[in-house]
């Protein structure tokens, strides 16, 4: 099956959530090697990779992958939060965000995968 004939038969969440962990994955990657390489950039960039490609082509491991990154940047994003305390209000609101939308994704997938008929 060919990339366009899959993005035909995807919903644009779906697409979406796909983009999200891919930009994300690249975002966190840069910034491995922009902040010193802290080990857990790597690890959540790879995961998002992961997810993402999981998601694109319905594999049946992906909602497992999908949760243990939910649960990492989960951490990661309410660590940075407590840690900076809300004194780089840029960086507050991108974790936010961040948290967010990895929640929002995450639910989805993990319910489409739950619930087929929800989708």
């Amino acid at each position: 099956m060919s990339s366009a004939s899959k993005l035909v038969s995807h919903s644009r969440i779906e697409i979406a959530s796909t983009a999200f962990y891919a930009a994300t994955g690249i975002i966190l990657l840069v910034f491995l090697f922009l902040s010193g390489f802290p080990p857990h950039l790597g690890l959540l960039g790879a995961l998002s990779f992961v997810v993402a490609y999981g998601v694109f082509t319905d594999r049946r491991w992906a909602p497992w992958i999908n949760f243990i990154l939910f649960v990492g940047a989960t951490t990661f994003s309410a660590y940075t939060l407590v840690s900076i305390g809300f004194s780089n209000v840029i960086v507050a609101l991108e974790m936010i965000v961040y948290l967010v939308l990895t929640w929002v994704f995450a639910y989805y997938n993990l319910l489409k995968k739950i619930n087929p008929s929800s989708s």
